[in-house]
């Protein structure tokens, strides 16, 4: 098979398209899928860099990738509802590849009215910003909640899973993007880069961090005592007062959460924009667009 390998940390020089890689073995409980698409998310350029590695040690050589979308090749002995040819997805492993192995139980089906293209940048996301708010914050009926970087992939999901929960949502981008944050359907819009704007937040009951650093600082600011603050780019450098509450969160797979997101997608509910695509041999120019941020998602194709 063709797959990208990391042979040392590094820069993305150290992705290697190569071919004749073996097929992986299916293990019990295991779904062999023939991926068709997949997408370059923060956490796999962190870890090719070996920014990540005290919490993703790698054997190397190494497949990267997260996000998966393609089709049933084989199931192991035992694992039913899954025939060849059925169109999953999932967060996996090892993607970067034109096969890989995932559990049964984290496999979900892809919408019909999904392309793998757009399944391809779907799994990570979903997960993330869904489980930001249902599982870190917790959050309520009536709850207040800011969501930093709501116009990114995960803060996007994590808009519409607060509003779908009753949250009142403060959709928090910068001064250049509020008119293109309207879509988003929040109760306001704020700009996280104008601190007159931040400073009029206060006692809000949640925050929902996905950008981290000086706009988290601010965003903390922003809470009421015994709030939450809940982030996927790591706690603050200076510990809340006020009895704040951190929760510092890294998604698990969820194949039903996942599904129903999914057909949020497929019906326009939830809007994931997708900048550009390429194929996998180009991972390397792939690679350079996300990370300089390219807008959307980056989405890898597989022949």
């Amino acid at each position: 098979m063709n797959a990208v390998i990391l042979h040392a940390y590094g820069d993305v020089s150290q992705l290697s398209y190569e071919t004749d890689e073996d097929l992986p073995e299916i293990g019990a409980g295991e779904v062999r899928v023939r991926l068709r698409a997949t997408s370059i998310n923060p956490v796999d350029w962190k870890i090719r860099a070996g920014a990540a590695k005290d919490r993703f040690p790698l054997d190397l050589p190494e497949i990267l990738g997260v996000d998966l979308a393609g089709e049933v090749d084989q199931a192991a002995s035992g694992v039913e509802g899954f025939p060849p040819g059925m169109r999953v997805m999932a967060k996996a492993n090892g993607t970067y590849a034109q096969y890989t192995t995932a559990k049964a139980d984290v496999l979900a089906p892809i919408p019909e009215a999904l392309s793998f293209e757009q399944a391809g940048a779907l799994p990570l996301v979903l997960t993330t910003g869904s489980q930001l708010i249902e599982r870190a914050l917790k959050l309520e009926p009536g709850q207040s909640v800011l969501v930093t970087g709501a116009l990114g992939s995960v803060g996007r999901v994590a808009v519409h899973v607060a509003r779908q929960r009753g949250g009142r949502v403060i959709a928090g981008v910068r001064s250049s993007q509020k008119a293109q944050a309207e879509i988003l359907g929040a109760a306001e819009i704020v700009a996280i880069d104008d601190p007159e704007e931040m400073v009029h937040l206060h006692d809000l009951d949640a925050v929902a961090d996905t950008v981290g650093g000086v706009v988290g600082e601010h965003a903390l600011k922003t809470l009421r005592d015994n709030g939450v603050y809940a982030t996927v780019v790591g706690g603050p450098a200076h510990p809340p007062e006020r009895g704040i509450r951190v929760e510092a969160m890294m998604a698990e797979p969820d194949a039903s959460r996942l599904e129903e997101l999914a057909f949020d997608v497929a019906s326009g509910a939830l809007h994931i924009p997708i900048a550009k695509s390429f194929p996998l041999e180009r991972i390397q120019e792939a690679t350079r667009l996300a990370e300089a941020g390219a807008g959307g998602k980056v989405v890898v194709t597989i022949p």
